[in-house]
């Protein structure tokens, strides 16, 4: 059985980081010149193809109107580590990030420039573990010996890593293999895996000849929450902490529709993944959507000079990863607490 690896070294990611940014950012390092010569001011803001109000903010081009001056280049990324990749070759400037490869990003001796500024939402049951239905497998346990595919150093992989631990398997006890969610569908249907914990929209496909074993919402109650963040750049924070502001408010805006205009939220979210509506609805009522007002308070990011409950999370989860072997070491509270940006907060969405 396969043991699941421990992180790569940082000199390995930025290695890897040169060559697999070039490929998904195309041009930007023309962008990041023409920035630092005094050309237009620039956004690049890396996202997922998952419901959530980035994709809200993307469609109805919210940003571009807030920032007319801006030139701004939404660029598509399929998990979190080839986010932390980006970061680290210093090509975007926000990004959707998840809470499990952010605590990642912070921890060791060289931590990525970033810091945490928005949540997303919180993971429901639009991420969650399911079996073949001709594997007979009925429970988590019944996974010893079986074959598990999810994308290593996303949320999905630390949720599964919790599920195990829960159910009493070792990751010595299974083999795990690092997929992305396409791979994942083709190693499903060719049934080179037994069992898969992903995310939508790869994790509809599934469940339609799966069996579910366990939720993140599930996980999450038990006292393993995940979170969609977002996450700014050092360098953006120095250089333009307005925009910053700017883009707050539009998240902000994009969270308050899905609440008063859920019909226009699935209008924007059927668009950006190419889905139906009805598709586009039930992807999103499986998040777990706060409001503005919830964002800010003292239960999840918190405020200004005052920290939420998202700093625990933050720290249990590389606590974890860390006696996982999947870091080196897990990061301090106070080195979590120094990787948030609060500032403005609540101030800057009124």
């Amino acid at each position: 059985m396969t043991r699941v690896p421990q992180g790569p070294s940082r000199r390995l990611l930025l290695a890897g980081a040169l060559a697999a940014v070039t490929a998904t950012v195309t041009g930007c390092s023309s962008d990041s010149a023409a920035s630092s010569s005094g050309g237009a001011k620039r956004l690049r803001i890396g996202y997922f193809a998952f419901p959530s109000g980035d994709l809200i903010v993307k469609n109805r081009k919210l940003l571009e109107k807030a920032l007319p001056d801006y030139k701004i280049t939404w660029i598509k990324f399929d998990s979190g580590a080839s986010v932390n990749q980006a970061f680290l070759g210093k090509s975007l400037d926000i990004a959707a990030l998840g809470s499990s490869p952010f605590a990642r990003g912070i921890s060791g001796s060289s931590p990525i420039p970033y810091k945490v500024a928005w949540i997303l939402d919180v993971a429901g049951e639009n991420e969650a573990l399911v079996a073949r239905k001709d594997s007979g497998i009925t429970d988590v346990a019944g996974l010893k010996g079986k074959t598990i595919a999810t994308p290593f150093a996303s949320t999905s992989h630390y949720s599964l890593l919790a599920a195990l631990e829960t159910a009493g398997l070792k990751t010595s006890d299974v083999k795990l293999v690092d997929l992305q969610p396409q791979p994942i569908i083709a190693a499903w249907q060719r049934g080179d895996i037994d069992a898969a914990y992903v995310w939508l929209p790869t994790l509809d496909e599934l469940r339609k000849t799966g069996t579910q074993l366990t939720s993140s919402k599930e996980i999450g109650a038990a006292g393993k929450p995940t979170l969609d963040l977002a996450v700014v750049s050092d360098d953006l924070i120095a250089q333009d902490p307005t925009a910053i502001d700017a883009w707050r408010k539009v998240e902000a805006e994009a969270l308050r529709l899905i609440k008063s205009d859920p019909d226009g939220a699935v209008e924007s979210v059927s668009a950006e993944l190419n889905i139906s509506a009805a598709d586009a609805k039930a992807q999103l009522a499986q998040g777990v959507f706060l409001t503005p007002e919830e964002v800010t308070s003292a239960d999840w990011l918190g405020t200004d000079g005052s920290p939420g409950k998202l700093l625990t999370y933050i720290s249990d989860t590389g606590a974890f990863l860390a006696g996982q072997k999947q870091i080196e070491g897990a990061p301090s509270e106070d080195v979590v607490g120094k990787a948030f940006y609060l500032k403005g907060l609540p101030d800057v969405l009124k």
